[in-house]
C-alpha cells in the first residue's frame, strides 16, 4: 500500500516532505491538492516525492495517485504564531543543506546547544522557552481510549506547559481521524475533549490522532482502536515497549570489547563469551555498534554493503548466533541502523562519484562543486538522496532483512533523515513486531521525535549537564533543570529517554571529570527517570574512547559500585520509569550536592547526589530513614545526613 501515512499537524510555512510508502522504482506516482483553504494558493509538484508548504491555516487535502490507486492525505496547518519554539517544519527532509537546525550532532560537547532558543528542532528551544510576550510554551497531550459497550471512547488529555498561566481546562484539542482507515466520518461523534466511535462503524481497525493547542501546538499523540473477532481493544501507539522501560543498557563498541580474545574464531563468538560478565553485572540489553560491511574504520558507520555482516567479525549465521545467545541470558539486542549516508567506497558511490551517466547518480545529494552532500565536512561518507524512491526502497529492503534479527535499533544520526522516513519505517517494524524498539540519536533532542517515530530518546541535554557539573563549571542542580526541560520543550509524559555520561563518540566522563563525579554520575543515571547506558569499559573505568577494553586493570570499586546500583534499580520501582520524579526543599554545605524525590504510590525516595568528592552534609524537608539503600549503611553523622556520592533514603510515613 503506498498510502503516504499518518495525517499532518503543522504550521503555516513548514515544508512536508509527501512520499508514497513501500514504494516501487518502476512505478510511476502524482500529486495533486484535492482541497484546501479558500485564500490558499498552494500547488505541489510532479515528482515522486515532493515538498508541501501549506501558505494559510486550516485543512488540506492531498491526493496521490498510485498503482494501487488514489489515497488521501489530510494536513491540518495552525496558523503560524502557533508554531512551537524553535520549530522549524515536521517534515525536514533530511538534506544536508538543512544542517543547521540540528547540525551539531556528533560534535562532542557541543550538544549544551539545547539550551540555546531555536537552534533545534521544533519545540527543542531553550530551557524554559517561552512564546514571545505570551509567557507560555508547547503543551502535552496523552490519548486513552476505552471499549462501552458497543462503543469505543478516545479522550485526550491536555497538560499545559509548566511555564504557561493556562490551566489544562483552557487547552483546546484537535482530532484528525488517518485517513487510512475505512471509517465514515458520519458515524464518528467528536466532542471538545472526546471522540465517539461505534464498532459496527469499522472492520479491522480505526487510528485517531489529537493535539493540545494553547500558545502553541502539542506533539501529537495516537491511538488504534483495533478488532480481534468479537474483541476490541485501544492500543496506544507512542508508547515505548515494556520491556524497554526498565531495562539496563549496554553499548559494545564491538572492535575493542572483546579483542583481547585470541582463541575465538570470530568477534560474535568472542562477544558471546562475555555475556555471562554481562548478565552478572544486570545488563539486560545490548546496542552493538555497526556489524554491517564498512570501509575497515573500526566504528563501522561508513557502510559499503547494506545487507551482509563486516567479514572481519564474523558471518549472518555468527551474527544470529550471538543474538540467539544473548537471549539466551536475557537480553535484547539492538542493531546500530545507519540510513542517512553510505561509505564513498560503497559501489554505488563509486559508480556516481564524477559521473553523472551513472544509474546511481541521482541516488546521492551533490554540491555545485561535484563533492557529495555530508555533514561538518566528514571525507569519507556520502548523503543518501531520500528524494530518490529507489533509494527509498533499498534502504527498507535493509530495515526488512536485519529487523528479523533484533528486537531494536538505535538510529544513528536521525536527525539528518526526513521524518516521513522514519514514520514509515516505524509502522513497518512495528507491524511486525509491536514490541520492536526505536531509540534515536538526536543533538539536541527534539520532541517532535515522539510522533510516530521512536520510543526512546539520547538525553543529549542531561548528558551535557552532567558534564558541566562534574566539571565544576555548573551547580548540581543543572541536573534537575534538564530533567525539567523534557517537558518544557514538549517532549510528553511517554516518551522514554536514554541516560548516558559517554559513548564512543565521547571522552570518558572519568578521564575529563574524575573519579568522584564519576561516583556521583552512576548515581545519577540510576535514580534520575530514564533508561540508563553504559559504554563497554565504564563501570572497568576504562581511560581510553575506543581503545581495547583493559580487563585486567579493572576499577573494582566502580565496577561494584555500578552492579549495586543497578540492583537498587531493579529492587525499588520508585526508582523505575512509571516512577515520579520532583523536587525538595533542602540544604547542602556545598554547591556540588543536589537532592530530589523519586515515588511510586504511597513509597518514596530522597535521592541525594555529591559530585564535589568527599563527604558533605545535607538536610531535606522529608522526613527519611538514615539507612542509604544503596550501600545499607546509615548516613546520619554526628546528627547530619552525609553523602559520599549517592544515597537513597526512604521517607517515613
Amino acid at each position: 500500500m503506498h498510502h503516504p501515512g499518518p495525517p499532518r499537524f503543522a504550521a503555516v510555512g513548514d515544508t512536508l516532505e509527501l512520499a508514497p510508502r513501500d514504494p516501487d522504482p518502476a512505478a510511476t506516482y502524482s500529486w495533486h491538492v484535492k482541497s484546501a483553504p479558500v485564500s490558499s494558493q498552494v500547488t505541489v509538484g510532479t515528482d515522486d516525492v515532493e515538498e508541501f508548504v501549506p501558505d494559510a491555516p486550516g485543512r488540506y487535502t492531498v491526493e496521490l495517485d498510485a498503482p494501487d490507486g488514489t489515497h488521501e492525505l489530510t494536513i491540518r496547518a495552525f496558523p503560524g504564531s502557533l508554531r512551537p519554539v524553535g520549530g522549524t517544519g515536521l517534515g525536514a527532509s533530511g538534506m544536508s543543506g538543512m544542517s543547521g537546525w540540528s547540525g551539531v550532532s556528533g560534535i562532542s560537547g557541543v550538544s549544551g546547544v539545547s539550551g540555546v532558543s531555536g537552534v533545534s528542532g521544533s519545540g527543542s528551544g531553550a530551557l524554559g522557552a517561552e512564546k514571545e510576550g505570551e509567557g507560555g510554551g508547547r503543551p502535552r497531550v496523552q490519548l486513552r481510549g476505552r471499549v462501552e459497550g458497543d462503543t469505543v471512547v478516545v479522550e485526550a488529555h491536555p497538560q499545559p506547559n509548566p511555564k504557561s498561566s493556562r490551566s489544562a481546562e483552557e487547552l483546546d484539542v484537535e482530532f484528525l481521524l488517518d485517513d487510512r482507515d475505512d471509517v465514515s466520518r458520519g458515524d464518528v461523534t467528536v466532542d471538545d475533549r472526546e471522540v465517539r466511535i461505534p464498532v459496527d462503524a469499522f472492520d479491522e481497525r480505526v487510528r485517531v490522532h489529537g493535539v493540545a493547542i494553547g500558545e502553541s501546538y502539542s506533539v501529537p499523540d495516537s491511538v488504534s482502536v483495533e478488532k480481534a473477532g468479537e474483541s476490541v481493544s485501544v492500543v496506544r501507539l507512542n508508547d515505548p515497549p515494556e520491556w524497554s522501560k526498565d531495562v539496563t543498557l549496554y553499548e559494545i563498541y564491538v572492535r575493542g570489547f572483546a579483542s583481547d580474545d585470541e582463541e575465538s574464531d570470530n568477534t560474535f563468538e568472542a562477544l558471546t563469551k562475555r555475556l555471562d560478565y554481562l548478565e552478572e553485572l544486570g545488563v539486560d540489553c545490548l546496542w552493538l555498534t555497526p556489524v554491517l560491511q564498512n570501509d575497515h574504520a573500526p566504528h563501522g558507520y561508513n557502510i559499503v554493503d547494506f545487507f551482509d555482516v563486516a567479514e572481519d567479525l564474523g558471518t549472518r549465521e555468527d551474527y544470529e548466533a550471538f543474538v540467539d545467545a544473548a537471549h539466551d541470558h536475557g537480553m535484547k539486542v539492538l542493531f546500530d541502523l545507519v540510513m542517512n549516508h553510505s561509505a564513498r567506497q560503497h559501489p554505488y558511490f563509486q559508480d556516481a562519484y564524477k559521473n553523472p551517466d551513472s544509474e546511481y547518480y541521482d541516488w546521492y545529494e551533490w554540491q555545485d562543486s561535484g563533492e557529495p552532500g555530508t555533514y561538518f565536512d566528514w571525507e569519507y561518507i556520502a548523503n543518501w538522496n531520500f528524494e530518490n524512491t529507489k533509494v527509498r526502497r533499498y534502504l527498507l529492503d535493509a530495515v526488512d532483512q536485519w529487523m528479523r534479527v533484533a528486537d531494536g535499533f538505535r538510529c544513528d544520526m536521525a536527525w539528518a533523515v526526513p521524518n516521513a522516513f522514519w514514520q514509515e519505517l516505524r509502522d513497518r517494524v512495528k507491524s511486525y513486531d509491536r514490541e520492536f524498539l526505536l531509540l534515536d540519536e538526536t543533538i539536541p533532542y527534539i520532541a517532535d521525535f515522539h510522533n510516530g517515530m521512536f520510543d526512546m530518546h539520547f538525553d543529549t541535554t542531561l548528558y551535557f549537564t552532567m558534564r558541566q557539573v562534574g566539571n565544576g563549571h555548573q551547580s548540581a542542580d543543572a541536573i534537575l533543570d534538564a530533567i525539567d526541560q523534557r517537558t518544557e520543550v514538549g517532549f510528553p509524559d511517554h516518551a522514554s529517554f536514554m541516560l548516558y555520561q559517554e559513548n564512543h563518540d565521547e571522552t570518558r566522563y572519568v578521564v575529563e571529570c574524575g573519579e568522584p563525579a564519576a561516583l556521583a554520575s552512576a548515581g545519577a543515571l540510576f535514580t534520575l527517570p530514564g533508561v540508563p547506558m553504559l559504554y563497554g569499559g565504564q563501570e572497568l573505568g576504562q581511560l581510553g574512547r575506543r581503545d581495547a577494553l583493559a580487563w585486567e586493570e579493572a576499577n573494582e570499586e566502580l565496577r561494584d559500585h555500578y552492579e549495586t546500583l543497578i540492583d537498587t534499580r531493579k529492587e525499588i520501582p520508585a526508582l523505575q520509569f512509571e516512577g515520579g520524579f520532583r523536587r525538595v526543599d533542602y540544604e547542602a554545605d556545598s554547591d556540588r550536592v543536589t537532592s530530589f524525590v523519586r515515588q511510586d504510590g504511597g513509597e518514596g525516595y530522597v535521592v541525594a547526589l555529591n559530585f564535589g568528592g568527599g563527604r558533605a552534609s545535607f538536610s531535606v524537608a522529608e522526613s527519611v530513614e538514615t539507612r542509604d539503600v544503596v550501600s545499607g549503611e546509615d548516613v546520619l553523622v554526628d546528627g547530619e545526613l552525609t553523602v559520599d556520592d549517592v544515597v537513597v533514603l526512604p521517607i517515613q510515613d
